[in-house]
């Protein structure tokens, strides 16, 4: 076997991790907005979640692959505390921090129903620094970081990301719509019932009285 087939799979484990993220966050994103339906499908949040999960399923194998990997010899404790690392330390903590923050999103999304929103979409609102300090740690600590094909990508993630959080914002200031006078109350004319020609039926529900003419 190859000596060095585990680093291949902690980079090819760490990059695709870090892609499902960028899709998990701008699916988030975009669940929301406007132009999507009132009623939104089940499968929606369900893509949300499923994606967010994958994401941990990969920095999992991340871990595993850089433990078992002899290039660099990291330990437990380099990898689930941050500034323990000997090997590039400050990038190495961006991940670690990142990794920690994924975890918590993801269980407070699992355990929604029993936290105030309130608290909820606070720790939720931090899939954004999770994203960025994944790419920073992938940018710093990845030794793919200086190939074309992950510099367009990684700049692709970024301006999607971006992108997509100021679309929801300008949604979600657009004021709604006023319903039109051809929509709102029936348009009063010379034929007018007033309301001292109303009466009450026996349901409770207002019935039109004959107006003496």
């Amino acid at each position: 076997m190859n000596p060095q087939i585990w680093w291949y799979v902690a980079r090819a484990s760490g990059v695709v991790g870090w892609i499902l993220l960028t899709f998990s966050v701008l699916w988030g994103i975009l669940i929301p907005a406007k132009f999507t339906k009132r009623q939104r499908p089940a499968w929606m949040l369900d893509l949300h979640r499923g994606l967010a999960g994958l994401t941990i399923g990969f920095v999992a194998i991340h871990l595993v692959a850089i433990m078992a990997d002899s290039y660099v010899e990291f330990g437990l404790t380099d990898l689930v505390i941050p500034f323990v690392s000997d090997w590039k330390p400050v990038p190495v903590a961006l991940g670690v921090l990142a990794m920690w923050l994924l975890v918590i999103v993801q269980a407070t999304s699992l355990a929604m129903k029993h936290l105030p929103r309130r608290i909820w979409h606070r720790i939720h609102m931090m899939s954004y620094l999770t994203f960025f300090l994944t790419s920073l740690h992938g940018t710093f600590a990845g030794t793919d970081a200086t190939s074309p094909l992950y510099q367009a990508t990684s700049l692709a993630a970024l301006a999607a990301v971006i992108f997509a959080t100021v679309f929801r914002i300008l949604i979600r200031r657009r004021p709604r719509s006023q319903p039109t006078p051809s929509t709102a109350a029936p348009a009063e004319s010379s034929g007018r019932v007033r309301r001292s020609e109303m009466g009450t039926n026996s349901f409770g529900h207002q019935s039109l009285k004959p107006v003496k003419r």
